[in-house]
């Protein structure tokens, strides 16, 4: 039995593009999307407890412990299962909340992953997914472990083999407000469906693709509304060609060497965030369901 498992990789994730294609009756946004691992991430410690409570050792200033998503999702494998096991849960944070990188959700996941393993559940991976599509729409993908052609809200996924790639991640250190933009009245909510393989096709060279077919639809919302956001883009179009990951804040591009991204990093204007980071073929939990 595992009783402590230390240094677990919670990764975040690129979106290399976001299309919106449609709305439910319910309200919720029909995606299209390629996740991309990268190698940035939280680290997690967890340490198995016999009394069955789930404690947060640091809960993050202003998330009380009962709402984080680390707590969420061990409380919710705990009740699927009947498990009589706690656990003791500690997180280095690295990724910045609201950058549209999956910080929060990727955490979740690792929580299931590494629960499946500590409380020797032996849950599988599709099992995994459907609990963690309930604490969230990107959670399934980091549970899902590869990158991902991801269709309905983000669950509907099926692994891409993508090219090794280098990326430089800026924050402007801003918080974007998801809902909001999702309620934005300009917001595009009717791109053309794409497929896999026209992605793959179109993305070969450029693993960005071209702004002509893919885009985030989220991107003229939000630099509508925040100037950082705006001004990081420009910023990056000077050298290179650059995108917006998720709902934002977060602006990354793409370098086929890790120098070239660390030369881009040192232009870097002092008062972002910037990350040199590489892509993961899958997730380094991956093995954990």
């Amino acid at each position: 039995m595992y009783e402590i498992l230390r240094d677990c990789p919670a990764p975040a994730k690129l979106n290399l593009f976001l299309h919106i294609v449609g709305r439910r009756p319910n309200g919720y946004h029909e995606l299209q999307t390629v996740f991309q691992l990268i190698d940035w991430a939280d680290t997690l410690h967890f340490g198995r407890r016999d009394d069955g409570r789930i404690v947060h050792t640091n809960p993050l200033p202003g998330v009380p412990p009962e709402t984080d998503l680390t707590v969420r999702a061990a409380r919710l494998l705990q009740a699927h299962c009947g498990v009589r096991f706690g656990v003791e849960i500690a997180i280095e944070k690295r990724l910045p909340a609201g950058g549209g990188i999956g910080g929060g959700s990727s955490d979740a996941a690792t929580t299931l992953l590494a629960l499946n393993r500590m409380w020797q559940l032996d849950l599988p991976r599709a099992e995994l997914q459907a609990l963690a599509l309930t604490l969230g729409a990107d959670v399934p993908f980091f549970v899902f472990g590869r990158n991902a052609f991801a269709e309905g809200l983000g669950e509907e996924l099926h692994a891409v083999d993508l090219p090794q790639r280098h990326f430089l991640v800026v924050n402007p250190r801003v918080h974007v407000a998801t809902d909001k933009i999702f309620r934005d009245p300009l917001l595009t909510r009717d791109s053309k469906i794409v497929t896999m393989a026209f992605f793959l096709e179109h993305a070969d060279k450029n693993v960005l693709g071209t702004d002509e077919i893919f885009r985030n639809d989220m991107q003229a919302a939000v630099t509508r509304e925040y100037a950082e956001v705006a001004a990081v883009i420009d910023w990056f179009r000077t050298f290179t060609t650059a995108r917006m990951t998720g709902s934002g804040a977060s602006v990354f591009a793409a370098f086929d060497t890790k120098a070239d991204a660390e030369a881009a990093y040192q232009r870097l204007p002092e008062h972002w965030l910037g990350q040199v980071t590489s892509s993961l073929a899958e997730h380094p939990l991956f093995a954990f369901a």
